[in-house]
């Protein structure tokens, strides 16, 4: 469940009416997109609809049922979210849009790659480049979504290809224990050697193989890659 520090006013108005509730702002999208995909108890700070939640005012029952013809919430959600609003403080937006901006930045500075190099374009590279083509961050659209929209604006000023790479590790099987967990999200395939190494082979985002092997060296020293 969201905390009341960090929820955020979803309001509607009706006969001269408001009625609010407190919300998870990161999953409003979502739950926009297909309520059924977000659980309720994650989603509201309170199970509960208030003509001002801030000030505990509930409206009674009456009112609910004559304003929505329901006492379900989740369906009374689905009716606010879709005729009301986010009412969000200043802070509130300048905080989620710099948080989604960040994410922003990371996922294409770890998915895509400059074609020349191979390598990924620096995080600052790409803010810079955000800023000039003066792309605006939503801080309710889905991340994956705005990415899309901000490489379509990021292309004319900075070249990006999202190639994967295919990476073969041998890893000793003291040490392979702390490098499957982190490596089996991208495994193709996998098996144990004559001298009891690990080896695996994996496809992952070009951006991302240099982490990805710093990664592994990290928690294996002795291990061994090489790109297929």
């Amino acid at each position: 469940m969201v905390s009341m520090d960090d929820a955020v006013l979803a309001r509607m108005e009706k006969s001269g009416k408001r009625y609010e509730l407190l919300v998870d702002p990161t999953l409003v999208d979502q739950f926009k997109e297909n309520p059924d995909s977000v659980r309720m108890d994650d989603f509201l700070a309170m199970d509960e609809v208030f003509h001002d939640a801030r000030g505990g005012e509930r409206p009674t029952s009456e009112a609910i049922e004559n304003t929505f013809a329901t006492q379900d919430i989740v369906e009374i959600t689905k009716i606010i979210l879709e005729k009301g609003s986010i009412q969000l403080t200043t802070i509130q937006r300048k905080v989620m849009v710099e948080k989604m901006r960040q994410q922003i930045i990371h996922h294409i500075h770890s998915q895509a790659v400059d074609p020349k190099t191979k390598s990924p374009h620096p995080k600052t590279r790409i803010e810079l480049a955000l800023d000039e083509c003066r792309y605006s961050v939503d801080p309710f659209k889905r991340l994956e979504d705005q990415v899309k929209d901000a490489v379509e604006k990021l292309k004319p000023l900075i070249p990006l290809s999202f190639e994967s790479v295919k990476l073969a590790f041998k890893i000793s099987g003291a040490t392979m224990g702390k490098v499957n967990q982190l490596l089996r999200p991208y495994l193709k395939k996998e098996g144990w050697l004559e001298d009891v190494s690990w080896a695996c082979v994996i496809e992952c985002p070009g951006g991302m193989k240099g982490e990805l092997i710093g990664q592994v060296m990290q928690r294996s020293s002795d291990a061994e890659v090489k790109e297929m």
